[in-house]
């Protein structure tokens, strides 16, 4: 089938026209950390944690002035220690070469301890407002099963989702992927009963095919 990304976007927005992040923070230090601290871990738990890290170590230089000791207690239920020795090891480098605050580029993001393309993307799109797709799994699996990308990789997903959606769009649509891959296109046993999008979506009439095949034979 001939996937029409434009009415696949069109029906994201109107199905989600209030996605957002449901991670909460306030400013791009809060976001980095937040998001640093959900990977592997659901944003609920990461939401659970975040007001005592945030009232306790309001910044980046009163993150950095403690070690990843005192700060894993704090972040435990969300994942490894390695997430709070990266965290104070950020904030350290924040601290050491940009004043305390948090760079909005690609390049500086990512040399941060921990931070990889998707959660330097999530700080770009959520804290600097950069036009950024981050690819998690939610995104990764919903534009693949849609055939907006078609991709075995979460690298190649970005770029092809940078190639297939309007950059004014990559922000939002981030956003409208997840909130679908988490409501409607679960991993396992995914809505398409309910599924605004099913008409259009190449994985849905993949798996129908077989089944209409079946079908005709009976007759």
């Amino acid at each position: 089938m001939r996937v029409k990304k434009g009415e696949i976007l069109r029906l994201l927005y109107e199905t989600y026209p209030d996605a957002g992040p449901e991670l909460n923070f306030t400013n791009p230090y809060e976001t980095l950390v937040a998001t640093m601290l959900s990977a592997q871990c659901t944003d609920k738990q990461v939401n659970k944690v975040t007001p005592a890290v945030f009232r306790d170590f309001p910044d980046a230089r009163a993150m950095a002035a403690i070690d990843a000791d005192t700060l894993y207690p704090y972040v435990k239920s969300c994942g490894f220690k390695t997430k709070a020795v990266n965290i104070v090891a950020a904030c350290r480098i924040l601290c050491e070469k940009y004043g305390g605050e948090v760079p909005n580029s690609m390049e500086a993001l990512t040399q941060l301890p921990g931070v990889g393309r998707k959660t330097a993307n999530v700080v770009l799109a959520n804290a600097f407002k950069v036009p950024a797709i981050a690819v998690d799994t939610h995104v990764f699996r919903v534009s693949n099963r849609l055939g907006l990308a078609d991709a075995n990789n979460v690298e190649e997903t970005e770029r092809q989702l940078r190639r297939a959606i309007p950059k004014a769009d990559w922000c939002d649509a981030h956003h409208w992927l997840i909130w679908h891959g988490r409501r409607v296109c679960s991993a396992r046993n995914p809505k398409c009963d309910i599924c605004p999008l099913r008409a259009h979506c190449k994985d849905y009439h993949q798996r129908m095919k077989p089944q209409k095949v079946n079908e005709y034979a009976q007759e």
